[in-house]
């Protein structure tokens, strides 16, 4: 409506609209409901707005990650210690491989075995029952303890004394036969009485 038409038809005896009133304020600047009383909602937070809802953590979360951390420190102790012994153990296998050679050269044409003897004189090596054919006079010496045994690459080599020892000093397990003179013989334990056999005992 232009104002040309709106001034005619306020001279025409028309008044204009009421304008509506404006809801009354509070001292803080905000609309109240009717008759100044504050609304229900108008306290409510917009949507979005107000204090943010915490993000709820899944649980378990900082547990399983902790066990992975510990998963994965014992696996890489395990491999360190798989590594370690393996290093120790190529490294006994080239020390063990160094004294045989040692050995083979410490024993190199100082072999005692006599090819004609014809006796046998037993020994515990290994756990196992051994033996070694020497002849009267090597079976006095090793009884004496003046010759020794010794066993390289398999076969069993008779040696003296002197050369049992530095044998025993290049690579011990080597030694297979060596006799104390001062330790005591073992007596027959058929001597024991409970073992003798009554006189009078009828077959």
């Amino acid at each position: 409506m232009t104002d040309t038409l709106r001034d005619q038809l306020l001279g025409l005896g028309f008044k204009p609209a009421p304008k509506p009133a404006k809801p009354p304020r509070d001292d803080k600047g905000r609309a109240g409901a009717r008759g100044g009383k504050p609304s229900a909602h108008s306290h409510k937070p917009a949507p979005g707005k107000g204090k943010a809802k915490a993000h709820p953590r899944s649980p378990g979360s900082r547990e399983e990650i902790d066990l992975a951390k510990a998963y994965a420190i014992r696996a890489q102790r395990e491999k360190d210690e798989r590594i370690a012994a393996e290093r120790l153990k190529q490294e006994q296998a080239r020390e063990r491989r160094e004294a045989k050679a040692k050995l083979a050269q410490l024993l190199k044409d100082k072999a005692l075995n006599d090819a004609n003897a014809d006796l046998v004189r037993h020994f515990d090596y290994g756990g196992k029952i051994k033996r070694i054919h020497v002849n009267a006079e090597q079976l006095k010496g090793l009884n004496a303890g003046e010759l020794g045994v010794v066993q390289l690459d398999g076969r069993y080599l008779l040696v003296t004394a002197a050369v049992l020892a530095e044998a025993e000093a290049t690579f011990a397990p080597a030694v297979a036969l060596k006799v104390d003179p001062q330790a005591p013989v073992p007596g027959d334990p058929y001597d024991d009485p409970r073992f003798q056999v009554p006189d009078d005992l009828v077959w």
